[in-house]
């Protein structure tokens, strides 16, 4: 559980199939049935962007908030897009601590299951 005035920023690219942010949204769940707020944002194609999801956090008391990029590596719009929309958003928010983390992917334990899921694959191959 976080503390009270903590949020997350799930923050994707977005795509113009909804269907796209299915794993965005289970995440989400998964966050708030642990006591965390969240508000998931997308950079085009989907709603809302990252300076709506933001506002609403704050607007709700959110004082620290961490902007986790579900992306998996560090690609261009994580290298320029994205700090400048978290830049905007502290000159918005003064008051709220905002941080951006690095893409999801390069996450150890995600790099760890994503390997295990690819291993689980081979695996299902072999016993088909």
């Amino acid at each position: 559980m976080t503390s009270a005035g903590s949020a997350v920023v799930l923050f994707g690219h977005g795509a113009r199939d909804p269907e796209w942010a299915r794993p965005m949204e289970r995440i989400r769940a998964a966050l708030e049935q642990q006591g965390v707020r969240v508000e998931l944002a997308f950079l085009e194609f989907m709603t809302p962007p990252l300076a709506d999801a933001i506002g609403r956090l704050v607007a709700g008391g959110a004082d620290r908030i961490a902007v986790v990029p579900v992306f998996l590596a560090q690609g261009g719009h994580l290298k320029r897009d994205l700090p400048l929309l978290v830049e905007e958003a502290r000159g918005a928010h003064p008051g709220c601590a905002i941080t951006l983390a690095r893409a999801a992917g390069e996450a150890d334990g995600v790099v760890s299951a994503m390997a295990d899921y690819a291993r689980h694959c081979v695996q299902e191959m072999r016993a088909g």
